[in-house]
């Protein structure tokens, strides 16, 4: 087991997309709604998958290049159009990972204060978590708006890490994506990486973190073990 995962922690803060919810059906669908609205064609899942982690305007911004670019006038109605099909259906397929509500859970009963550190937008974020019912678990919820600065910089995880009564060195961070690490190192917080996320592409060794964990489930199981 990884010297990460053999010791208590007072707080742990997780990504959202990719981590804690399965949210790329949604995102895709809302994406190619878009691009309908555009007259533009489709892009496949799997390609829009590549694109989650840094933001809705990333998000936009890489479908609308991919399918031909255009003016700042398109780009915004884009953004607009976006917006729109994505609230409207947030949550039609979005659905936890298996084993994140039974290691929130166990979190609870062992005292470790959780939460929230995504680059979506706090009127994403917000509805996501409650009709995913996991909005209950946490105490501090970060979005891509909450401070001036987003992942990959350091100050969403000492803004979450301050809120929760506990330094970066007692904060571990959940993710799967670089942004993640890199925002957790910057701050000084430990972080581990599940496989099954989104990484823009990236191989799971290109992430950099301090442990690949299978599941939140596993993370958990072994940080509330630890001596």
């Amino acid at each position: 087991m990884a010297a990460v995962l053999q010791r208590r922690y007072r707080a742990a803060l997780f990504d959202l997309d990719g981590t804690l919810v399965d949210t790329a059906q949604d995102l895709a669908a809302a994406a190619n709604r878009m691009l309908a609205d555009l007259g533009r064609p489709p892009l496949p899942e799997d390609g829009i998958r590549d694109y989650i982690g840094k933001g809705v305007v990333n998000l936009v911004s890489r479908c609308f290049e991919a399918t031909g670019g255009g003016s700042d006038e398109e780009r915004r109605r884009a953004m607009e159009s976006f917006e729109r099909h994505y609230i409207a259906g947030i949550a039609d397929r979005s659905r936890p990972y298996p084993g994140v509500v039974d290691g929130l859970k166990a979190l609870e009963r062992a005292g470790i204060a959780m939460g929230v550190v995504t680059n979506k937008a706090g009127r994403f974020t917000e509805p996501l978590l409650e009709l995913t019912g996991l909005r209950r678990y946490f105490g501090v919820v970060v979005s891509g708006d909450t401070v001036e600065r987003k992942k990959p910089h350091a100050d969403p995880m000492l803004f979450a890490a301050r809120t929760l009564g506990a330094t970066p060195g007692e904060t571990l961070m959940v993710g799967d994506s670089l942004n993640d690490v890199q925002s957790a190192r910057a701050a000084g917080c430990p972080v581990v990486v599940v496989p099954y996320g989104y990484r823009e592409g990236l191989s799971l060794d290109d992430l950099g973190a301090d442990a690949v964990v299978a599941s939140v489930e596993e993370a958990v199981r072994s940080i509330t073990m630890a001596a």
